[in-house]
């Protein structure tokens, strides 16, 4: 397969590397057979073919006698470079003008413009990493907290794949052994003792499961935790949200029902990002745009992964708090319930609402602020994630990872039917297959068409 991609991927491509905009400098990228050669027609200094790897040259960028821009030019001599072919990369001035007509240029003396991703997907082509790996540098580009940084940096290093090559390597071993029986089938001997087959699958198993249950979490650190800030009119909604972003984000009005619709904003706290939702109060109300908001608050939270419940302490009825943390327990939901206003509340409120485990604040004053904060990052729960255990952050690797287990959990059934050896190594291979589809053992075009279509052009 990757020879097949090698020889439709001669041509030398290039594209802007860095962000587009207006900045201070601009990299140009160049990747290919031919990126040497094709440079040194248009950058006036010294030959770049005869100069050596990973060196910085000075110079100018012309076209014909006119001359574009001063630049300085980085050389990565095959196989030392990020897609294992001769890569220059130029350094010029962050003008759109100036980045356009260079790579005009380049295209004229024979480039090709590179599509989305075609940089990683040669570098992967070329064994420089796994696609695991691969994806994960878009995940690293991507990351905007220090989790989601720590994950796809740990997941480009090869952790997760090294983890799914172990898992499979030992799958290989037993597979080959009852391929090897087939070819005996009529001497009836057995090369691979089946309770030991068993045994192995069953590890493997509980590996597999605890990776798909890491998926939760790892979707968590990949797209921020879903937060919705809920309760009655004027609890406070409003004013939590506007003290967590410490900004004036939403309306904060005495009357109840303002908010109509939510409010969405981004929060980092302790290198989580929390997108919280300030919604409208939950209430009977005959106002039809109040009520359509309202519903939109009951579909935010059984969308949620958490839910800060809030109390207004001043003029709430206890028995009205009970009721309604128990219907927030039936949602099945990780909630926070939150007893605020505690300025305004009576010491005997302030007793009992410690009876119910409220997380007690006023939003106003931002006080005790952090100790929610520390609550909700207590309920995202990343004790996992801190010992640095391997994390699922990607949709298509728990497919993939799913659909291993539903082969592996056949393979038990076939074990326990006492199949024949051609159907039990008919289900080894669809896990085998499986886990390949991961790492790219197994790939097809389609595939890697789609996954490197999702990348920023120039990486």
């Amino acid at each position: 397969m990757r020879a097949e991609h090698f020889a439709s991927n001669e041509d030398t491509i290039v594209a802007l590397a860095t962000a587009q905009g207006v900045g201070a400098i601009a990299v140009i990228r160049l990747s290919g057979k031919e990126a040497f050669q094709i440079c040194n027609q248009v950058f006036k200094s010294k030959d770049l073919t005869k100069q050596p790897s990973h060196t910085l040259h000075f110079g100018t960028i012309r076209d014909e006698d006119k001359i574009i821009d001063e630049v300085v030019v980085s050389l990565f001599i095959a196989p030392n470079s990020f897609t294992k072919e001769n890569v220059v990369e130029i350094s010029c001035h962050g003008s759109n003008y100036i980045v356009r007509q260079i790579i005009q240029l380049l295209v004229k003396k024979g480039a090709r413009l590179a599509k989305p991703g075609e940089f990683t997907k040669r570098a992967f082509i070329h064994g420089q990493f796994d696609l695991a790996q691969a994806e994960a540098v878009a995940d690293l580009i991507a990351a905007d907290s220090e989790a989601a940084h720590h994950a796809a940096l740990n997941q480009m290093r090869g952790g997760f794949s090294n983890e799914i090559k172990k898992l499979r390597e030992e799958l290989i071993h037993f597979a080959s052994m009852i391929e090897l029986e087939l070819d005996f089938s009529e001497e009836d001997v057995e090369f691979a003792s089946r309770d030991d087959l068993k045994q192995l699958v069953n590890n493997l198993l509980q590996v597999i499961t605890a990776l798909i249950k890491s998926f939760n979490l790892g979707n968590v650190i990949k797209n921020g935790v879903p937060t919705v800030i809920a309760g009655k009119p004027n609890a406070g909604k409003s004013t939590l949200l506007n003290a967590l972003l410490n900004e004036e984000k939403a309306i904060v009005s005495d009357i109840p029902g303002t908010t109509r619709d939510f409010i969405e904003d981004e929060i980092n706290i302790e290198g989580i990002s929390f997108r919280f939702i300030d919604t409208a109060g939950l209430r009977e109300t005959k106002d039809k745009i109040e009520a359509i908001g309202v519903e939109r608050t009951h579909e935010k939270m059984k969308q949620a992964s958490l839910i800060i419940y809030m109390f207004d302490l001043s003029n709430t009825d206890p028995m009205e708090i009970g009721k309604e943390i128990n219907q927030l327990e039936n949602l099945g939901i990780p909630f926070i319930a939150v007893g605020n206003k505690i300025d305004k509340a009576t010491a005997t409120m302030l007793e009992k609402a410690k009876d119910f485990n409220l997380t007690l604040l006023s939003a106003l004053n931002k006080e005790n602020l952090e100790t929610l904060k520390a609550k909700i990052i207590e309920a995202v729960n990343l004790d996992t994630f801190k010992t640095g255990d391997t994390i699922v952050t990607n949709l298509r690797h728990y497919e993939s990872l799913l659909q291993t287990q539903n082969a592996l959990n056949d393979v038990i059934t076939g074990i326990d039917n006492s199949i024949t050896n051609d159907f039990l190594a008919l289900d080894i291979r669809q896990a085998l297959h499986h886990l390949g589809e991961i790492t790219g053992e197994i790939t097809t075009d389609d595939l890697l068409g789609n996954i490197f279509s999702k990348f920023c052009i120039g990486k």
